[in-house]
């Protein structure tokens, strides 16, 4: 018995040794880490939401600069939240009309099969990250209001061919999913009065190898004046800690 706890041990030390987490000292906690139970579901709606990290702050202030950004990140580095959260704050203050929100209908690696419904209920699987961040920005009661009246917009990418979109908004999610010819669609949407973000993560594409033009879209437009491209890391992750160093070894 002494001697397996002594292998244990070693090993231990070993692997300690070859892998340390990104936050030693902890990471942080959207929950302030003492809310549990009643506290957490009574705590209090954040009208703005804040930054956690110097790059998310350089993102939030290239938003509010430029009409089109570029956001580059692993999971979890909050580039949807940040950008919907933009968003929802550019038509709260009246700086745009609506709200257009769009991404590419890719499966994660798995068939779902032909899903029942009309357009928009077979979108909804693809869909729902978006939701999610709206809802958590805006209540369900005024995104369900919002959404009837069309103020704001949730699109699959294969239907924003032809369109100009003025006094808007746009968030093109999960940009890693299209291709080039599709990014350079979509830029092309961009109206008066309006801002455009592009987030993805170039190295968790969906796509076959090479199809994906969303790092090759980002390495042109770094050149552009007017336009920014911000490139968030494993450091900026605000998901449970573990998905961080996770990130180091896979």
């Amino acid at each position: 018995m002494a001697k397996r706890q002594t292998k244990g041990s070693a090993a231990a030390q070993v692997s300690e040794a070859k892998i340390h987490p990104l936050f030693p000292n902890g990471a942080w906690d959207p929950l302030a880490g003492s809310m549990t139970g009643e506290d957490r579901r009574d705590q209090s709606y954040l009208r703005k939401v804040k930054p956690q990290s110097p790059n998310q702050k350089a993102l939030l202030d290239a938003i509010q600069e430029h009409n089109l950004v570029v956001a580059l990140g692993p999971a979890g580095t909050g580039k949807t939240y940040l950008a919907i959260s933009s968003a929802v704050e550019a038509l709260e203050g009246g700086k745009v009309d609506r709200i257009v929100l769009s991404r590419p209908a890719i499966e994660a690696g798995e068939s779902i099969g032909y899903l029942p419904g009309d357009m928009h209920e077979k979108m909804a699987p693809f869909l729902r990250p978006l939701y999610d961040a709206l809802s958590d920005r805006l209540g369900g009661k005024r995104l369900r209001q919002l959404m009837q009246d069309g103020t704001i917009e949730i699109a699959p990418v294969g239907f924003m061919r032809g369109r100009t979109l003025n006094n808007a908004f746009v968030v093109i999610d999960e940009a890693q999913n299209c291709t080039y010819a599709q990014i350079k669609m979509l830029l092309t949407r961009l109206g008066w009065h309006s801002t455009m973000v592009l987030t993805g993560d170039p190295d968790q594409t969906d796509l076959l190898d090479n199809l994906s033009g969303l790092a090759d879209i980002a390495r042109r437009l770094e050149a552009v004046e007017g336009i920014a491209v911000v490139r968030l890391s494993e450091t900026d992750i605000v998901r449970h800690p573990l998905v961080a160093s996770m990130l180091t070894v896979l």
